[in-house]
């Protein structure tokens, strides 16, 4: 789990459990809905936030929104979550894969602005792993009208790593047409096991969102992808507590950062002025010579030996969804995205982790990469 639960959580959904025992008030979901969607936009600062009972759904009808014809173009970063590509997919769009910044992993602005055209209508930007994108580069990127449309792509930012982080716009969800959000259960927040939201500042763009989950409200097609009364009982509280989990976070991945100073072999995670970093992902490279086996003979010292954990947060959608590849045409070729994910590994860091075993982490990692570097050779 990604955040953390307490009491506080285990009481609202009870209260919400008992006051749903009354066959008068059952489990409809709309006050609590309605607390929770005015709570997350003033939170952001978006003037409206629309809830879903997944972030997948909210993407695929955010995306539904875009009315996409055929060959119709949405940008995306090369290094990403299967799910959020799959949805363009989905919806019919043409997926056009860019590259991203070696040390952020975010989208690369100025490889966006190379690969638009004038059958762009989006660009979907994931703030990789906690660290937001720039957000302004990005707007200056596809700022230029285009012939076939009155104006510029729109912006949609996929915020599921990223709740509570503030851009370089402001606070994550409220500048971009859209921006969706997770409540799953590995993410900084989660509303039991699953869950999402929509911010943005169009009231068009919220109303249809809103018939969309709820059967189309009789106006047009839809289909039924609300959010619980429990799952919204939960998230209010999650969403109060929010900023203090998000802060251990941050404060656990500083700590670690000071503890790897010095270890040549290791890239540290970046953080970028103006654009907080939540290391919903602690992200470390490996040098260029070590991507593959040296990484991953790093990842299995710490495994075997340390009892640690870390993933690989993400490689090229293409590399491992069998569907985005044929839709690609084969298998393409982004280099900075490819070397990065050879480079890349994500070693556990959770909340709820103490300072003891934080520092035991970092000697760990210490220990393995000087384990890697005297006795594994380079291919």
């Amino acid at each position: 789990m990604g955040g953390s639960y307490t009491e506080a959580e285990v009481d609202a959904v009870m209260e919400a459990l008992r006051e749903s025992m009354d066959p008068r008030v059952g489990f409809r979901a709309k006050e609590r809905e309605v607390a929770f969607e005015d709570a997350f936009a003033a939170y952001t600062g978006a003037r409206f936030a629309v809830a879903y009972n997944g972030a997948g759904t909210a993407l695929d009808m955010v995306l539904r929104c875009l009315d996409l014809d055929e060959g119709d173009e949405v940008i995306s970063g090369a290094l990403n979550f299967v799910g959020t590509h799959v949805s363009v997919l989905g919806q019919g769009g043409r997926l056009v894969l860019a590259e991203v910044e070696p040390g952020t992993l975010n989208l690369d602005a100025a490889d966006v602005a190379r690969r638009r055209t004038t059958r762009t209508r989006a660009v979907l930007v994931t703030h990789m792993n906690g660290l937001p994108v720039d957000l302004d580069a990005l707007t200056r990127a596809v700022s230029a009208p285009v012939d076939r449309f009155e104006g510029p792509p729109v912006l949609i930012v996929d915020a599921a790593r990223a709740c509570g982080a503030t851009d370089s716009t402001g606070p994550a969800g409220a500048s971009a047409w859209a921006t969706v959000f997770s409540f799953q259960s590995k993410k900084l927040m989660t509303t039991l096991g699953e869950g999402g939201m929509v911010t943005t500042n169009d009231a068009d763009l919220t109303e249809r969102l809103r018939r969309l989950r709820s059967f189309g409200k009789n106006t047009g097609w839809g289909s039924n992808y609300k959010m619980t009364k429990l799952q919204a009982a939960a998230g209010l509280v999650q969403l109060r507590r929010l900023d203090a989990m998000n802060d251990r976070r941050i404060a656990l991945a500083r700590r670690r950062n000071q503890l790897l100073v010095g270890v040549p072999e290791l890239t540290l995670p970046p953080e970028r002025p103006g654009r907080g970093h939540l290391y919903y992902r602690y992200v470390l490279l490996v040098p260029a010579d070590w991507a593959g086996a040296r990484r991953d003979a790093v990842m299995r010292r710490l495994a075997d030996e340390h009892g640690i954990g870390s993933v690989i947060a993400d490689p090229p959608t293409y590399w491992t969804h069998p569907g985005i590849r044929e839709h690609l045409g084969g298998r393409p070729s982004f280099p900075v995205a490819e070397l990065t994910a050879r480079r890349m590994f994500c070693p556990a860091l959770h909340p709820l982790m103490s300072d003891d075993d934080n520092r035991r982490v970092a000697r760990a990692i210490r220990e393995s990469v000087q384990y890697v570097a005297t006795t594994v050779r380079a291919r």
